[in-house]
């Protein structure tokens, strides 16, 4: 279901994940935990967003649903996961916490994302979490809306907090590992390292 691991990632240098420097700052490996950690925590803001569309009109939540896929099953994985050491992994699919299944229909491009991706990345979640928000506010949906708010914060603020803090996507603009353990990852990752050479010369 996910990685070995037992075993380093692909783009790794070392042999053994044993005494391995970054291990404890840089969650290289997932499991079921974190699937549905995540899910617990991104699933509450889609659940009240999706009920508030269906209030209104079936077709607004089937299109908001279409949004999402295509979003997070397409164009981040292109604009954003493609990033990721973890998309070097063999399979035809993403085993990572975050977007778990999503095809990987794109080589592995290690380095940092362009600007216009970064547009991209940042206009696909105005998008996803606005929609349902315009729709709220114009039926007049008030404690949907307030508990719709709330939710979508309690996510990002976890997200960012607890485990962008610990995510081997540098690309990402959410990302917030320290730069020393940064600096760390790319010696044992010496391809990663060398797409970021220039913003982190080693």
């Amino acid at each position: 279901m996910f990685i070995n691991s037992e075993k380093p990632i692909q783009t790794c240098r070392a042999d053994t994940c044993d005494d391995c420097v970054v291990h404890p700052s840089i969650h290289c490996h997932f499991k079921l935990k974190d699937l549905v950690h995540f899910l617990l925590i991104s699933l509450p803001p889609f659940l009240l967003g999706g009920l508030g569309l269906y209030n209104q009109s079936v077709w607004l939540l089937v299109f908001w649903i279409l949004i999402v896929i295509a979003f997070f099953g397409f164009v981040e994985i292109r604009v954003m996961c493609s990033h990721c050491p973890h998309y070097a992994e063999t399979g035809t699919s993403l085993k990572c916490w975050a977007n778990y299944g999503a095809p990987k229909l794109w080589k592995y491009r290690p380095g940092p994302m362009s600007i216009l991706e970064k547009i991209v990345f940042f206009s696909g979640f105005v998008i996803v979490w606005g929609y349902p928000l315009v729709v709220l506010v114009l039926s007049g949906q008030w404690f949907l809306f307030l508990v719709y708010i709330i939710a979508t914060a309690g996510f990002f603020m976890t997200l960012i907090n607890f485990l962008c803090v610990q995510c081997m996507n540098f690309a990402c603009p959410l990302n917030r590992v320290a730069e020393d353990t940064r600096r760390e990852f790319f010696i044992q990752n010496p391809m990663v390292g060398k797409a970021w050479r220039k913003k982190y010369p080693l």
